[in-house]
């Protein structure tokens, strides 16, 4: 299962997704991230997937961990993924567009569920809420439809 990593930047009242333009996931709305290279840590990683991602440098110790989820995909196992969920509050540079995203910030009341991932209506709000949260996703073959999910706050 590949390790992952998910940044949500925050400022008060509105959140930092981005539109995927390409790869998995691509016409998406999203927080950044994305796959740990070899041998590196999943903070290393989240840092480095930000920056390259929008342009927004994040210091390790603006991080702070917000959950897990393990994601599963019918006939699809190299798309299986672990997950790990960060928030920022304070960071350096403004968010820009790059080759694979373009930002956009989005009020707490106005984030585009429609345009996302599935199961992010599920955990996300627990997330901006403060709440650490760990969970599981089972999708059908191409992500579309969640098939059985479980999420909890710790």
């Amino acid at each position: 299962m590949k390790k992952t990593t998910l940044c949500l930047l925050l400022k008060e009242g509105e959140i930092l997704l981005a539109m995927k333009k390409q790869g998995f996931g691509v016409g998406k709305w999203n927080g950044v991230g994305g796959k740990t290279q070899e041998g590196e840590s999943i903070v290393r990683a989240v840092i480095r997937e930000t920056k390259e991602e929008v342009g927004v440098v994040v210091k390790e110790d603006e991080l702070q961990e917000a959950g897990v989820i393990n994601f599963y995909f019918e006939n699809k196992p190299e798309w299986s993924q672990r997950m790990h969920i960060f928030t920022a509050r304070s960071w350096e540079g403004e968010a820009v567009e790059s080759e694979e995203m373009m930002p956009r910030w989005y009020k707490h009341d106005e984030i585009p569920f429609d345009s996302m991932w599935a199961d992010d209506e599920h955990w996300l709000p627990l997330v901006l809420a403060g709440k650490k949260i760990e969970g599981t996703f089972n999708f059908n073959g191409d992500g579309s439809e969640i098939k059985k999910f479980e999420i909890k706050t710790l």
